[in-house]
Parts: structure tokens; sequence; C-alpha cells
């Protein structure tokens, strides 16, 4: 599998820089392998779904997540997003409490956030995929390092884009935004096992929108119904 050739074409020419060729193609060979040989979720058609919806010129904020739902119809290739129809995680419950608390969104029984990725919103893994029942199986494999050069990428950019970064994890990718122009939120993870320490009340989606603002680009609507 050439990972690169299944990029949307602005979106390999900005990764191409900042990523080496031949741990792309390893990456490519385990992946494909994977397909081949096991239920890997997301879809191979919504692998790179985040980057389909939401184009570099485009981007203006990036939410990283960690892994995909390993759960049968859960993953369509954006962090933190299920289709509609399929119950609401308890993460997402948690980002939408927070948005009710921070913006006065009202809840939603839709897990599906393509309406945020289609305004701008890069809702990026970490790692892009996993086999089906198997957490974090994928890994370690070499989907960081893409995904690294990703926001490598976006830092490089001249308009800003704001980084909402949730949890431990996230929080150590703040070394890669370098360019004064970008800003960066971070804060915890919305995961229950977190207890919600530092994500309720953390304000965040206001706060993109005032650093959105303030460079003149434009704002979010965070209602995912919208």
């Amino acid at each position: 599998m050439k990972l690169p050739e299944l990029l949307p074409t602005a979106w390999r020419a900005e990764l191409t820089p900042f990523l080496d060729p031949a741990a792309t193609e390893a990456l490519g060979a385990f992946v494909g392998e994977q397909y081949a040989q096991h239920n890997v979720y997301p879809p191979v058609e919504d692998l790179f779904a985040a980057y389909r919806l939401c184009t570099p010129e485009q981007t203006r904020v990036l939410i990283l997540g960690q892994d995909p739902y390993h759960g049968p119809g859960q993953a369509h290739g954006l962090s933190f997003s299920v289709r509609d129809g399929v119950r609401v995680p308890p993460s997402l419950r948690n980002v939408y409490k927070e948005l009710a608390a921070d913006l006065g969104v009202p809840p939603t029984t839709s897990g599906d956030l393509t309406g945020w990725a289609k305004q701008g919103v890069l809702l990026l893994n970490a790692v892009l995929t996993v086999r089906a029942g198997a957490a974090a199986s994928h890994k370690g494999k070499g989907w960081e390092e893409f995904t690294d050069a990703t926001i490598r990428a976006l830092n490089a950019r001249q308009e800003r884009v704001v980084f909402l970064l949730w949890g431990a994890y996230a929080r150590k990718k703040a070394a890669f935004v370098t360019n004064p122009v970008h800003t960066v939120i971070e804060s915890g993870h919305p995961s229950p096992m977190n207890g919600g320490r530092d994500f309720f009340g953390a304000r965040m989606f206001s706060a993109a929108n005032k650093a959105l603002a303030d460079a003149g680009r434009p704002t979010i609507d965070w209602d995912p119904r919208s």
C-alpha cells in the first residue's frame, strides 16, 4: 500500500518534505498486510477521511486523538467522531458537556463530527488504523511519524492554526509547534478515565475561536449539527 498516493494531492505535497521515504514505505507495507489479513478499522476508504474533508489551506484547528475506535462501525477516519446512528462514546460525551458549558451548544445524540471537519477542523489521530477489538494494536508501527509530519507541515504554514492538545500524549506534540503565528491550547483528556481533570472548565472552544478571530481567520461553528 503506497500511502502517499492515497492522500489528497494538496496534502501529499505538504507532507512529502517531512516524511522519510523508507519509513513511509515500511508503514505502507505493514498497513496493507493488516488490511489483507485482519479486520482493520477504519475501512480503507476512510483511512484518510480527515485529510479528504479538510485541505491544508482550510485547516484552522487541529484536534489530535490517539487511536481509532476499535469497535465495529465506530471509526470512520475522524478523531473522536463516530457515524450517525452509533452510540456517542464516553469521551465525546464529555466533549459535548464542555462544549455546552463553554458555548451553550446543547449536546446531540449524533457523534458525527463531519461538520467540524468541513469547516477546517482537522480531526487527526496519532495512529490511523487499529485491528478490530485490539486497542493500540498498530501503535509504534510508524503512524506516529506520519502524523507528526502533518503537525510539522501545518507548523510551516503562515496562516494561524489552533492546536487543541488534549491529554498527556497529545500535549507532547506541542514541541513541534514552533512557529509563533500559531496557537497551542492544552488541556486534560476528555476520557472518563481522566475524570475530567483539566478538561472541564478549560473553555478551549471559545479560546480557539478567539485565537482565530485575532488572526483574522473565520471562526468555527462548534455545533455538530451545523
